[in-house]
């Protein structure tokens, strides 16, 4: 039911699109809405500082004459998640009040503080791939002031060994380096077939989005869309790219609508009905903070705060820009 109202919600608004006037003089500052032409150059700003975005022509058939035939829309590809959304969702049992000396407010809340430690993270399992003389103990890392002990043991190793007699032993090549980097299992039986995700296996396994920003011509705003694959690249259920979204805008504002530049399956797009709302909102903070907002920044600020709809998706890679 609820897929069938979004059709017909997308359907009325691209009828109600195709009938808005193209927007020809600046409001940017007035009510945070964009012209094509801005578009573009904001577009221009976020390819030049991010790399991994790119311009996109799409179909010709689905082309707009409002903008240029190879500036149709933005696209950047395999951006990772991680996580699916329900792993960060607010707990209220793991919060913990952390209190500072002279603090007036009464401290500030970790939100994370009790986190379960039974799941490692991706920097855990990173850390987990350690040298097997490591694990040993052979890795000479067990202290700082072992060097007299290093004196003694290489007085009982003797001389060196000849590594044209090793090599010529055939010993050398017994030794595989890909595999003695890291701890050796015993090999699992042909008969249990290749291991599925989620066997329990210590491979983090990942998936994928691409992500493309169009310009939607009746609310005058950028419009993000998003099409999931998994470990395989194979493309994501939409229930599975509901996963990926944020419970308070799944089905809400996230809905799955029809790409206005390209064919095919439909992809999950983020409403664009609040976004000149709340890029009016930024500017006026920042310009009570003194400063200002320049209409070629308004793709890395809108970047930012979609991020909160679709927060395990790491696209994000501005942090070092400020906005002046």
């Amino acid at each position: 039911m609820q897929s069938v109202i979004n059709t017909v919600k997308g359907t009325a608004l691209g009828v109600a699109g195709y009938l808005t006037p193209v927007l020809k003089e600046s409001k940017f500052q007035e009510t945070g809405v964009l012209t094509p032409e801005e578009f573009v150059a904001a577009g221009d700003h976020l390819v030049h500082h991010c790399p991994t975005w790119q311009w996109a022509r799409g179909e010709e058939a689905k082309l707009r004459p409002y903008l240029p035939p190879d500036k149709q829309f933005l696209i950047t590809r395999n951006v990772p998640c991680y996580r699916r959304c329900k792993q960060i969702e607010y707990c209220e049992d793991k919060e913990k009040i952390i209190e500072a000396e002279n603090d007036e407010d009464g401290g500030w809340v970790d939100t994370h503080h009790y986190d379960s430690t039974g799941s490692p993270t991706v920097e855990e399992k990173v850390c987990e791939m350690t040298l097997e003389a490591a694990e040993t103990g052979d890795s000479g890392c067990e202290g700082a002031d072992g060097g007299e002990d290093d004196d003694d043991d290489d007085e009982e190793e003797g001389e060196a060994e000849d590594m044209e007699q090793f090599q010529e032993s055939g010993l050398l090549d017994e030794v595989d380096p890909s595999t003695d980097l890291t701890t050796r299992k015993e090999p699992k039986p042909k008969s249990e077939g290749r291991q599925r995700p989620g066997d329990g296996d210590d491979i983090v396994r990942t998936r994928t989005y691409d992500l493309h920003i169009s310009y939607d011509k009746y609310y005058q705003t950028p419009r993000l869309w998003l099409i999931g694959y998994d470990e395989e690249r194979k493309l994501l259920s939409v229930e599975q790219m509901y996963e990926d979204v944020s419970q308070d805008h799944a089905k809400k504002t996230v809905t799955m609508e029809a790409h206005p530049h390209l064919s095919g399956p439909s992809m999950a797009s983020v409403h664009p009905c609040r976004h000149a709302e709340v890029m009016k909102k930024i500017i006026e903070t920042v310009a009570g903070g003194g400063g200002a907002v320049g209409v070629h920044s308004y793709l890395i600020v809108f970047l930012k705060f979609v991020q909160s709809v679709i927060p395990t998706i790491e696209y994000d890679f501005t942090q070092n820009f400020s906005i002046n």
